[in-house]
C-alpha cells in the first residue's frame, strides 16, 4: 500500500510540474550528450595516437639548391654518405626500414596532394628535397637519428613526424575539453533546475506533506515521491543522449565519416558502449543527490 501510495504521489508530481520536468529533460540530455560526445572524442584521440605513433616516421631532408645549407645542394656523395650512416652497426638496431624518395618521387607526390591548389602552380621539382624516410623499431627514440644526422653534410633537416601529429592532437583534445566544459557548465544548470523542480513540487504540495506530517510519516517516506521524480526525469534524458550517442557512432561515424576518410580507424560500438551506461549513471545520480539535497532543504524550512 505504501509502495503504491509513493508511486502515485510521482505521477502527481510529474503531472503538476509537467513543463519543468520537460525542461529537465531537456537540460540533462543536451548535458550528457556533450559528456558522452566528450568521451567519444577521447576514446578517439586515444587510438589515433596509438595507431599513427607507431606509424609515424622520421624524414630526413636533404639540401636543395634553394635552402641555405654550408654546403649547398646535396649530391650523389652525400646522399650515399646518409645511406650509409643509415645502414651502419650504430643506427641499423634502431630502424625497422628506411627508403629513399629522390626530388622526381617527391614533386609527383606533392603535386598529387595539393592538387587542385594553387600553391601547386608556383612549386618547382628542384624545390622539393631528396628524402630519407624512416620506420624506426622505437618511435620513442627519434632522438638518435637527429642527433646522428643533423650534422651531416648535405642533411636539411631531420623531422619526427609526430611533431606534426602532436599539434593535431592538441587541437582535438582542446576541442574535447571545450565540450566537456560546456557539458559540466550544463550539468550544473540541471542540477539546480532539478532542485528548484523539487521544491517547486513541494510547494505545490504543501497541504498534502503538512497531512504526512500529522499522520506521523516519516521524512523519508515524504522525500521518496520527490527524488524518484527528480531521477525519472533525468533517466528520460539520459536515455535521450545515450539514444544520440548510440546513431552518432552506428550511423554517422560507420557511414558517411568512415566512408569519406577511410584511412581513419575510428571508434567502434564495442569501444562507444561504456560511455552508454557512464551518462545514464551520471544523470541518474546527479538526479537523485540534487533532489535528495532540495528535498532535505525544504523539509527543514
Amino acid at each position: 500500500m505504501r509502495f503504491g501510495l509513493i508511486w502515485s504521489e510521482v505521477g502527481n508530481g510529474l503531472r503538476r510540474n509537467l513543463s519543468m520536468v520537460v525542461s529537465v529533460v531537456l537540460v540533462t540530455f543536451i548535458s550528457l550528450t556533450f559528456v558522452g560526445t566528450a568521451a567519444l572524442l577521447q576514446l578517439q584521440i586515444a587510438q589515433m595516437k596509438t595507431y599513427w605513433y607507431d606509424r609515424a616516421q622520421v624524414a630526413v631532408y636533404m639540401c636543395t639548391e634553394t635552402d641555405n645549407c654550408p654546403g649547398g645542394a646535396a649530391t650523389d656523395q652525400t646522399v650515399a654518405a646518409v645511406k650509409k650512416q643509415l645502414e651502419s652497426p650504430e643506427l641499423a638496431p634502431y630502424i625497422q626500414k628506411f627508403f629513399f624518395q629522390d626530388q622526381k618521387q617527391g614533386y609527383e607526390q606533392f603535386k598529387q596532394q595539393f592538387k587542385g591548389n594553387q600553391i601547386a602552380d608556383y612549386v618547382t621539382a628542384d624545390m622539393i628535397p631528396q628524402t630519407f624516410w624512416v620506420n624506426l623499431k622505437n618511435p620513442n627514440q627519434s632522438d638518435v637519428l637527429t642527433e646522428t644526422l643533423s650534422s651531416s653534410p648535405g642533411v636539411q633537416s631531420v623531422v619526427d613526424q609526430r611533431s606534426y601529429l602532436d599539434q593535431i592532437f592538441r587541437i582535438l583534445s582542446a576541442g574535447s575539453y571545450t565540450a566537456l566544459g560546456i557539458a559540466a557548465l550544463m550539468l550544473v544548470a540541471a542540477v539546480l533546475l532539478i532542485a528548484t523542480t523539487i521544491r517547486l513540487s513541494a510547494f505545490s504540495r504543501r497541504r498534502e506533506i503538512g497531512i504526512m506530517r500529522l499522520v506521523g510519516a516519516s521524512n523519508r517516506f515524504i522525500q521518496t515521491p520527490f527524488i524518484i521524480e527528480g531521477v525519472i526525469a533525468a533517466l528520460i534524458g539520459a536515455v535521450l543522449s545515450a539514444t544520440v550517442i548510440w546513431i552518432l557512432v552506428q550511423v554517422f561515424v560507420h557511414g558517411p565519416l568512415q566512408a569519406s576518410i577511410p584511412s581513419i580507424n575510428f571508434v567502434s560500438m564495442e569501444q562507444a558502449w561504456p560511455v552508454i551506461p557512464l551518462v545514464i549513471v551520471i544523470g541518474a545520480l546527479l538526479a537523485a543527490l540534487s533532489a535528495n539535497f532540495a528535498i532535505k532543504r525544504y523539509l527543514r524550512v
